[in-house]
């Protein structure tokens, strides 16, 4: 089977914008999002069984993993202020347990923003999606945060 070579320029990345008001403070939005019980929770929207491993400190790498297929996302933490605001900036996927070279869409962010609203939070995700990958966000995402703010509310 003849393969195609990938050349010419990079691959235009869509901005994606998702949303959620949640009836719960910062903090507890925050914890829920990252803690590691809570993570596994509302991101196996999109893998069952998916983890997070890092260390989750401004700098460090961050791993994205779906057990399933023992591939994933490797990615940077870019910025962050605690219960407020996280980047992400992606560099590679992972493919059989080991970081594969650069892709097309490497640099891509994926930006959380905490704001408190009303007694409660508005969480916001800004990401930036490859077209190949733009459906697959527009269907898991949204549940993905109403899964945030059934655990943060509860």
């Amino acid at each position: 089977m003849a393969t195609a070579e990938k050349s010419g320029p990079r691959p235009a990345l869509t901005q994606l914008h998702y949303s959620v008001d949640i009836a719960a403070p910062r903090e507890k939005v925050w914890r829920v999002l990252w803690d590691d019980a809570s993570f596994r929770d509302w991101s196996s929207v999109f893998a069952e069984g998916s983890y997070a491993v890092s260390d989750w400190k401004e700098g460090s790498t961050v791993q994205f993993i779906d057990p399933g297929s023992n591939s994933g996302m490797s990615a940077v933490i870019e910025r962050q202020r605690p219960n407020e605001f996280i980047s992400f900036r992606h560099e590679a996927e992972i493919k059989d347990g080991k970081v594969q070279p650069p892709a097309d869409w490497s640099g891509a962010h994926e930006n959380y923003t905490l704001t408190s609203r009303n007694g409660g939070t508005t969480l916001k995700v800004d990401l930036d999606a490859a077209d190949e990958h733009r459906k697959m966000f527009e269907d898991t995402f949204p549940k993905a945060l109403q899964r945030v703010k059934e655990l943060a509310e509860g």
